[in-house]
């Protein structure tokens, strides 16, 4: 047989776990088309990898990229971020956050969900196959995925409304769920923190997860609560999974604010015990010790309640800002205070699109600077913005964030948002990070293990079954590294910095890293259930 590519003298990683091996790999296409000793294949290009080894393609189980590929020209390190660390396949649309389904006459109460996170640039799809379209007819580095979000269906539906729903809204909650899941949507999200994610029930939630187990797509879930509350949320998150009969992803597992510094143990002992009992729940993690989200998402939830010009119209009032500082000072029964948990100089801004001079500094600091108090600043800072802010959240403990990666049920997902300004890390760090820090230098956990979380494990709790494994058949998704000079770059200073060490990239048979640079080449495709 003619091959296009032969890759040789590898050390194979295929995903399964199982240990390396040494081998030849032969790409036909788009697809693996042979493994072995293929010295005598003949082929179109023969490369000798001398050694490094060759595994599975990155899956990105949780990232915010739903816009990425419509990011403009000079942000370009924003989008090579993940395929310069590996990854050739992202899931977005998690955390209730998707740009879909957004019927005509609710689109404004869509765009205003969804350019809280998104940016001002943000835009909005009649259904998911709208959006599908949107991406098939521009390139594409990766291969993409989507969630369907709660939060944007209740928009749709609803809008902002702090309401159980009707009937009729009931009926439309879940046709708009159907409808994603019939198009090819890879699982059902929640983001229980935001609005208007955080005025559902757990019994809205349960009827809607019945959707997703149907479809066998599972719901995934940011909790309610991930500081205090954080055992409370997971028996929440698990009962749905058990009423509906959905699979169940708990989203960037983490317990957050010193008080609840070494609670990973109970809460990774809770989830074992849910699967012992037979329910069949997952979780993903990112290795860092912050988090990153919406400003205006810190504040006390009555603040966002009836959409984004309730909120405003709140944060210009003297009063309602007295009573914001009060409850984040005292905080308010069953909310998640993150603003306490790690407090101003904790709390970073990342993104702020006109005001690019904050980006990257605390905000204890801005305000102090300013001459006035952090609810003060904050509250003039949204204001200006139309509440378009994103912030990075230092709340969590290293020993915490370790245990939780190196957990047999965990896979990796970066959370990253990929907008100008300071991102988060995460985005362009997380893979190689986990090979560098997580395997190489701690030793917790096997290359092989590190490997099989971030490729076969993902590519099996969504249903990507064509990939995440070396195997014959499988698309040629491949990341080419060095396992002993892997290592991650991007810092909250510099937070897009390359990695190093991930020598090529292909994605569905195309060199789209080659010898550590990008080759122009966008072969990523649309990916549906």
């Amino acid at each position: 047989m003619t091959f296009d590519i032969v890759l040789a003298n590898g050390s194979i990683v295929d995903g399964s776990g199982r240990p390396a091996f040494r081998g030849d790999i032969a790409i036909s296409g788009d697809r693996i088309s042979a493994i072995g000793d293929l010295a005598a294949a003949e082929s179109e290009a023969r490369i000798n990898i001398g050694g490094l080894t060759l595994a599975p393609g990155f899956i990105d189980v949780h990232t915010h990229s739903d816009l990425a590929a419509f990011l403009p020209e000079g942000a370009s390190d924003l989008r090579l971020a993940p395929l310069r660390q590996g990854v050739t396949t992202e899931i977005c649309g998690n955390c209730g956050f998707s740009t879909f389904p957004a019927e005509s006459e609710r689109m404004p109460e869509v765009l205003r969900h969804v350019q809280g996170l998104f940016g001002p640039n943000a835009r909005a799809f009649g259904t998911l196959a709208e959006f599908a379209g949107a991406l098939e007819e521009i390139p594409l580095l990766t291969n993409i995925g989507t969630l369907v979000g709660h939060g944007t269906i209740r928009a749709d539906v609803m809008g902002f409304g702090n309401r159980v729903p009707d009937s009729g809204e009931r009926d439309r909650l879940v046709y708009e769920l159907e409808k994603a899941c019939d198009e090819g949507a890879l699982g059902f999200s929640s983001g229980l923190i935001y609005s208007p994610g955080l005025y559902a029930g757990t019994e809205e939630l349960i009827e809607l997860a019945r959707v997703a187990g149907r479809h066998h797509v599972p719901y995934v879930t940011h909790m309610r609560d991930e500081l205090d509350g954080v055992l409370n949320a997971i028996d929440e998150a698990l009962l749905i999974g058990q009423e509906s009969g959905s699979s169940v992803q708990i989203s960037h597992l983490k317990v957050a604010g010193r008080q609840n510094w070494g609670r990973s143990v109970a809460a990774l002992a809770q989830i074992e015990k849910a699967r012992t009992d037979g329910l069949d729940v997952g979780i993903d993690v990112y290795p860092y010790t912050a988090g990153s989200t919406m400003l205006a998402a810190l504040l006390p939830p009555w603040t966002n309640e009836g959409g984004l010009e309730a909120l405003i119209s709140r944060l210009e009032q003297a009063a309602l800002r007295q009573q914001i500082a009060r409850d984040c000072e005292h905080g308010i029964p069953g909310w998640q205070n993150l603003i306490a948990a790690a407090g101003w100089d904790g709390i970073v801004i990342a993104s702020a699109a006109g005001h690019s001079d904050v980006e990257g500094r605390a905000i204890s600091s801005l305000a102090a600077e300013a001459g006035t108090n952090p609810i003060q600043f904050v509250c003039d800072l949204l204001i200006a913005e139309d509440a378009r802010v994103l912030v990075v959240v230092h709340m969590m403990a290293e020993e915490d964030v370790s245990r939780i990666v190196a957990s047999p049920m965990a896979v990796i997902g970066s959370d990253g948002i990929p907008l100008p300004g300071k991102p988060h890390p995460r985005w362009a760090g997380s893979f190689a990070r986990v090979l560098e820090v997580h395997s190489r230098e701690r030793g917790l956990m096997t290359l092989e293990q590190a490997v099989r979380k971030m490729t076969r494990e993902s590519a099996l709790r969504f249903g990507l079954l064509n990939r995440g494994l070396i195997a014959v058949g499988k698309a040629a998704d491949i990341v080419i590294f060095d396992p002993t000079t892997v290592a991650s770059h991007a810092d909250y200073g510099n937070p897009v910095a390359p990695p190093t060490g991930i020598r090529h990239v292909l994605v569905n048979g195309n060199f789209a890293i080659r010898d550590g640079s990008p080759t122009g080449v966008c072969a990523g495709r649309f990916l549906r259930r």
